[in-house]
């Protein structure tokens, strides 16, 4: 037992030395309410005698036994640990185990750790940090870009002829075009009227 906490010191000084792919430790963080409860989870990939759960504070300096559970079932608790603020909950495939946390509290904040023994070594999970907090963060706003309050001013086609006065040629040489077809288009309808008076002029001093 002395070797297996000295190999937990160890572990614990180096940050992720004992951490190794035989855990899968999920989420990586949790940011929950007070009074509220939060679950960790736990998927084992090797064969084991059962799984313990470690908490470590920062605030405190204390790497804290909460609960060992075996294939089993049975629970046991460390020292002034509330069996009903922590309880262990396994699959049947006993290849996954849920730490579940409930009233939660300042206290509580720190990050946890499932770990298994195996050859006298107690290998770590990746560790779940923990934060307690009053009331959550409200999640941010998204802002759009405010509109511009400067007038565009715009010059209407109307306004740009009128500017250039009655003389332009924009404006005499299409309406001059416009009287020279129309007076074209007149030339043969009077012709026709002319004859069409003249046969009947004739037609009459004849009779």
């Amino acid at each position: 037992m002395a070797q297996l906490w000295l190999h937990l010191c160890i572990c614990f000084q180096i940050p992720g030395f004992c951490t190794n792919l035989l855990l899968s430790q999920t989420p990586g963080h949790i940011l929950a309410q007070t009074n509220n409860k939060t679950e960790i989870r736990c998927e084992l990939k090797k064969e084991h005698t059962g799984v313990y759960w470690y908490r470590w504070s920062q605030e405190r300096q204390n790497f804290e036994f909460l609960v060992f559970s075996n294939p089993l079932g049975k629970a046991t608790y460390g020292t002034n640990i509330s069996q009903d603020k922590f309880s262990v909950q396994g699959a049947s495939s006993h290849s996954s185990y849920s730490l579940r946390i409930s009233q939660l509290r300042d206290s509580d904040n720190g990050t946890y750790y499932c770990s298994i023994s195996q050859s006298f070594q107690l290998l770590l999970g990746s560790g779940t940090h923990l934060g307690v907090v009053d009331v959550l963060p409200l999640p941010p706003k998204t802002t759009e870009a405010p509109l511009s309050t400067k007038p565009v001013r715009r010059v209407t086609k109307s306004k740009a002829v009128s500017k250039k006065g009655a003389c332009s040629p924009l404006v005499w040489v299409p309406l001059a075009t416009s009287v020279l077809v129309l007076l074209l288009s007149l030339v043969p309808t009077a012709y026709r009227l002319y004859r069409l008076r003249r046969r009947l002029w004739l037609r009459i001093h004849r009779q």
